[in-house]
């Protein structure tokens, strides 16, 4: 039974999340519906990551089995035709091993966080963006992230629900950064916690509006206490932008 790999853009703010449910629009819903329409298989596809409500991603990667042996491409294209009215996208599509898994094989995930940090309210990226009005110190923010670097636990900003075994984590990249009228946060790390990155966001939010420090932060950090997490900041600023592997076949 053949394997393939496919790479996934979508917008989340269509979709209620990624995981497919009942009566419920879903990226998972909206790509096996496609590769059912093409191939007249019930498929289960595997992802990377299951992203929440409102998330979206430039760089999801899935697999799937299909009982016949399609060109790579053929897939993609099929897959396209059957989501036009769907936000979702196929980006790429190559044939891999039975045994590669496209959660289990992945050995890093990469976020971007986008605040809009202007007075005027978005227009045309609503939706897509956290919106803060007051001016964000994104120097103090980085500085503050700093402290994220390394293993640590990662119970202050691990949502209640997380289902994860343990909250031992460890953080790859930790950068934030100003882009004109945005602050970037970019995170990678091997995985993450649950809400983990909106969590972390809503927290050097508080740095950056300076009502806390970056030692402030720190303490909210090693106290590992989800009671010390600041606001958790909305889904519609986060992306998953890639996902990473030792093989990629």
């Amino acid at each position: 039974m053949p394997r393939y790999r496919f790479t996934v853009e979508y917008d989340g703010a269509s979709y209620n999340g990624f995981q497919a449910q009942k009566d419920q629009p879903t990226v998972q819903g909206a790509l096996e519906a496609a590769i059912k329409a093409f191939s007249g298989q019930d498929v289960r596809i595997a992802a990377a990551g299951r992203t929440d409500t409102g998330v979206h991603a430039t760089g999801q990667t899935c697999h799937v089995d299909l009982d016949k042996d399609w060109p790579a491409r053929t897939v993609m294209n099929a897959m396209n035709a059957h989501m036009l009215d769907e936000r979702v996208s196929v980006l790429d599509c190559v044939p891999v091993s039975d045994d590669w898994h496209a959660r289990f094989t992945a050995n890093g995930r990469k976020y971007l966080y986008r605040i809009l940090n202007r007075a005027g309210r978005p227009a045309i990226e609503q939706g897509h963006v956290w919106h803060v009005k007051k001016e964000l110190d994104a120097e103090a923010m980085h500085v503050a992230a700093q402290y994220l670097l390394g293993q640590h636990d990662f119970t202050t900003f691990r949502d209640a629900q997380c289902q994860a075994q343990s909250p031992i984590k460890s953080m790859d990249v930790a950068h934030v950064t100003r882009v004109g009228d945005e602050v970037h946060l970019v995170f990678e790390a091997r995985s993450f916690l649950h809400r983990q990155v909106r969590s972390m966001t809503g927290s050097l939010a508080e740095v950056g509006l300076g009502r806390w420090s970056p030692e402030h932060f720190k303490a909210a950090l090693d106290a590992a206490d989800r009671i010390r997490c600041g606001p958790v900041a909305p889904s519609d600023g986060l992306y998953l932008t890639g996902v990473t592997y030792d093989t990629e076949s």
